[in-house]
C-alpha cells in the first residue's frame, strides 16, 4: 500500500483528470494507482492524502470517523468573540448546521507561509485577519460558508493537517510518501474496527440461541407443536386440550372436557336447522355451536 502526501497549488483540480485542460494533480505527483481521500476546492490551497488502499481511503472520507482537518483562512475583517463562539458552536449554513468546531483568532499572520500564485482580491479599507479552524465533516465548501455566516468571508483557505499529519516541510506542489510509522499509526486510528463515537458493538449470542429462543419456551406458552388450530370455541364451555385453544391448567391433572366425553348420549346432540341445543352449552336461537373464526 502506498500513502502520498501533497501540498495542492492553488488553482488546482484535486484529480488526476479534466476535459477542459485545467491543472490536476497528475502534473504534480508521478505516482500510479493512488487516488485523494476526499476532495480540496479548486480555489484552496494546502494538505492532500492520495492512496490505494481503498478500504481507509473510504473511511478517511466517511463522517462517521470525524477525521480532524485544520485549516488556516483570511477572513475580510476581524472576527469578534460572539463570532468565534458561533462557528465552535456550529453554525446554520442553510443548506445544513455545522457540527461544533474549534476556531481560533491568530494575533498574526502565519510564519513561514508561501505566496500564493495569484494574489487575494481584498478592499483596502477593511482590514483581513487570520483564523485557525479545525472541523470533523466534510461538506461542500464548509469552512467558507461558516465564516461567511457569522460575517467574516474568507479570501484565503489553506488546509495545513489531516488527522495527526501536518503540511509542514511541503511546498505548493512537492509530495513525499508517509514513513512506516505514520502510516501505522493512520491505520491503527481509523481501522475498520474503529469509529469513534459512533460504534455500535453487537450483543453476543450464546452458540445455539437466537434472540427469541423459542425452544426454551414451555410447552404451555403457545400452541401445541404440530396442532392444527379448531375453527372455534367449545361447544360445551369448557377448554380445548391444546388444539387451538389454551392449554389446560397445568397442576389439574384428570380434568376432561366436553371433546373427551364420547359422543352420543353425552355428547353433542345434532339440532334441526342449528337451532337444537348443544350439550351443556345455550340454546342455539340460530347460531352453531362454535363462532367462525374469521369473525
Amino acid at each position: 500500500m502506498r500513502y502520498v502526501l501533497v501540498n495542492k497549488p492553488f488553482e488546482v483540480l484535486t484529480q488526476f483528470t479534466d476535459e477542459n485542460g485545467r491543472a490536476t494533480l497528475k502534473d504534480f505527483v508521478p505516482v500510479p494507482g493512488v487516488y485523494p481521500v476526499g476532495r480540496l476546492d479548486y480555489d484552496s490551497e494546502g494538505l492532500v492524502l492520495l492512496t490505494d488502499d481503498k478500504g481507509l481511503q473510504h473511511r478517511l472520507s466517511e463522517p462517521r470517523y470525524k477525521v480532524p482537518k485544520t485549516y488556516l483562512a483570511q477572513v475580510e475583517g476581524v472576527p469578534t468573540e460572539e463570532a468565534l463562539a458561533q462557528l465552535r458552536r456550529g453554525v446554520d449554513i442553510k443548506t445544513s448546521y455545522t457540527a461544533p468546531a474549534q476556531a481560533e483568532l491568530l494575533p498574526e499572520p502565519p510564519a513561514d507561509l508561501w505566496e500564493r500564485s495569484k494574489p487575494i482580491r481584498f478592499r483596502a479599507a477593511i482590514p483581513t485577519s487570520w483564523l485557525k479552524i479545525t472541523i470533523s465533516q466534510g461538506m461542500n465548501r464548509q469552512v467558507r460558508k461558516m465564516t461567511a455566516a457569522v460575517g467574516f468571508p474568507t479570501l484565503r483557505l489553506i488546509r495545513t493537517q489531516i488527522a495527526h499529519l501536518p503540511v509542514a516541510g511541503l511546498k505548493p506542489g512537492q509530495w513525499r510518501e508517509l514513513t512506516e510509522a505514520e502510516a501505522a499509526k493512520l491505520r491503527s486510528a481509523y481501522s475498520a474496527t474503529k469509529m469513534p463515537g459512533e460504534r455500535a458493538v453487537a450483543p453476543k449470542s450464546t452458540p445455539g440461541s437466537t434472540n427469541e429462543d423459542e425452544s426454551a419456551k414451555p410447552a404451555g406458552a403457545g400452541r401445541t407443536a404440530g396442532a392444527k388450530p379448531y375453527a372455534g370455541r367449545p361447544a360445551a364451555g369448557g377448554k380445548s386440550a391444546g388444539a387451538g385453544g389454551r392449554p389446560a391448567a397445568a397442576g389439574k391433572p384428570g380434568r376432561s372436557t366436553d371433546f373427551d366425553k364420547p359422543k352420543g348420549k353425552g355428547g353433542f346432540k345434532p339440532g334441526a336447522g342449528g337451532a337444537g341445543r348443544s350439550a351443556g352449552g345455550r340454546s342455539g336461537g340460530g347460531r352453531s355451536s362454535g363462532r367462525s373464526s374469521g369473525r
